[in-house]
């Protein structure tokens, strides 16, 4: 999702070339790494990208991969003054390229998910007083109480996190309320630890943003709701009434929900563009604001994600995206609001042991050759003939295992495979482990469901066939590289017609569509509908044993 894209160094000159009448939505992904924008016109085709990247473009914040890393290893933060000149930047490339401003209809964006920002007492009247003549940076100085603001890959509240956990009765209990367990990088555990730390820095903030919230207010000239979808990501919003779930707000620091504002669908428009881009840059003052969201969410929207559908980026971790209409709420992954339909949900899982895990079996067994893997897995049966694997060589998160541990089909533990049966144990195990997992969250395969693979692995076919295999569902690729952007630009279409009631599905109908890869074989159903339920089986085997190291 932080992935660079070489198109992007062709957005200036690109949009030279466009006819002026083009009307369009912008979408914005504020990253890690960067911000990124890209124009999509109504007939859904991106016609303008271009980017800026902290570390390279702004070095004078002093950034590595976009953030500090502090002395103790676990705070990590970001200067948020340091994402406002990237956007200063970025209008300026665009206005310099020729950009006609006067097209957009409306924006949206994302902002990577957790992070928080704190505005200082007296921030709302700057932000609604702008001055057309000054760049936002200069005029945002002194608005904020603090100036390195956590952001996702920060580790350092676990104290906080068992504090909230404890308040509402368990981890189970805040999972069922807000959607996940607590983790560290969630940003009520991060106000928790603000407050504890820096009680005068807390006093002193009038309103706290989410990361999206805090971009979309720039646009609007005023402070913007945080949308369902990314307020989903912050153990405070009760997922089912989408609203700030008391205890948590309680136990995590004093007079929060007034700092946090009420909470709004994740399609609302949110208001007009403010004045200053209008003055400055040229924008139509009809142009609207649609409410920004999570990068996560921002992409299953770029991935135009159905009911039923998954999404499964196969990268040095793997990702699972999932559309769900009855979550179940559990101890693993997480439940967000959907993005683009206020009746519905997704799900993010997360394993650990992804690409790095192929690699080192493909070593190991196919003499480093992915067509030796390959090889291995077409002249292997479905099923295996009964073998099962798990393969963990670090820590999994999804379930918490480490080692490599074998079965026979008398589910008798062996301590080796032949070769090809290797190959095919640990892309069945890692498929089956995903599927059983998002069934743990309340997925269910529907006759319509979609796989949407990225990634890494989603080019080699023979893999794609096995996933396509155990999940008993066709298997799509797409081009993701820009999926949070577009996702975005997506959905501020959608935020134009979503008052009239237009399905997303209905306004991204003819945006480019994905490619089908891989469809079940024959007989894969049968196959699988017995294998499923003995992993289960032994992955609790395992799992009840004490975990050992890594064979």
């Amino acid at each position: 999702r932080r992935g660079k894209d070489g198109r992007a160094r062709a957005g200036a000159s690109a949009a030279m070339a466009e006819p002026a009448a083009r009307l369009c939505c912008l979408g914005w992904d504020f990253s890690t790494q960067q911000v990124k924008v890209v124009a999509v016109d109504a007939a859904m085709n991106v016609f303008y990208e271009d980017s800026v990247h902290f570390d390279r473009d702004l070095p004078e914040f002093g950034t590595q991969g976009g953030v500090h890393v502090h002395q103790d290893g676990l705070t990590v933060t970001s200067p948020v003054l340091m994402w406002v000149q990237a956007l200063d930047i970025l209008l300026e490339k665009m206005r310099a390229s020729g950009f006609d401003f006067s097209r957009v209809l409306a924006l949206s964006g994302a902002g990577q998910q957790h992070g928080s920002i704190y505005w200082k007492a007296g921030a709302s009247r700057v932000l609604t007083s702008l001055s057309p003549d000054l760049p936002l940076h200069e005029q945002l100085q002194a608005c904020f109480s603090i100036r390195d603001c956590p952001v996702w890959m920060d580790s350092s509240t676990t104290a906080q996190c068992r504090q909230l956990e404890a308040a509402v009765g368990g981890a189970q209990a805040l999972s069922r309320l807000t959607g996940s367990r607590a983790y560290e990088r969630f940003t009520g555990n991060q106000i928790a630890k603000i407050y504890q730390q820096n009680p005068e820095a807390y006093s002193h903030t009038e309103r706290i943003s989410l990361v999206s919230s805090f971009a979309a207010s720039l646009f609007l000239g005023s402070y913007c709701p945080i949308d369902h979808s990314d307020g989903s990501g912050m153990n405070l919003l009760q997922i089912q009434d989408k609203v700030w779930a008391q205890a948590c707000l309680g136990a995590c620091a004093p007079h929060l929900e007034e700092k946090l504002g009420p909470p709004v669908p994740s399609c609302s428009v949110v208001g007009p563009v403010s004045s200053y881009y209008v003055q400055r840059y040229g924008f139509p003052p009809g142009c609207k604001v649609v409410a920004f969201t999570g990068d996560n969410p921002a992409s299953l929207a770029g991935m135009r994600l159905e009911e039923g559908d998954i999404a499964i980026s196969l990268g040095t971790s793997d990702t699972l995206f999932l559309w769900l209409q009855e979550p179940t709420p559990a101890l693993e992954g997480h439940i967000f609001c959907s993005p683009v339909d206020p009746r519905h949900y997704m799900a993010l899982l997360c394993f650990k042991n992804g690409s790095l895990m192929r690699e080192k079996i493909r070593d190991e067994s196919a003499s480093g050759s992915w067509s030796e893997f390959s090889k291995a897995l077409r002249s292997t049966e479905m099923g295996n003939g009964g073998s099962l694997g798990f393969y963990f060589d670090v820590k999994e998160i999804t379930p918490e295992m480490i080692g490599r541990h074998r079965f026979s089909p008398e589910n008798r533990e062996v301590p080796a495979f032949p070769a090809d049966v290797e190959i095919r144990a640990l892309i069945e195990g890692q498929f089956m482990a995903k599927r059983i997992h998002a069934e743990g969250l309340g997925y269910r395969v529907l006759p319509k469901t979609k796989i949407l693979a990225t990634g890494g692995a989603s080019h080699n076919r023979d893999i794609l066939q096995v996933l396509a295999d155990v999940f008993g569902a066709p298997v799509y690729v797409i081009d993701t590289a820009n999926s949070a952007c577009v996702g975005s630009a997506y959905r501020a279409f959608h935020g134009l017609a979503a008052g009239t009631g237009v399905p997303f599905s209905e306004v991204v109908k003819f945006a480019p569509g994905p490619r089908l890869a891989a469809t079940p074989s024959p007989g894969a159903a049968q196959v699988y509908a017995a294998l499923l339920p003995r992993y289960a089986q032994l992955e609790q085997r395992i799992l009840s044993q004490p975990q050992g190291l890594p064979e």
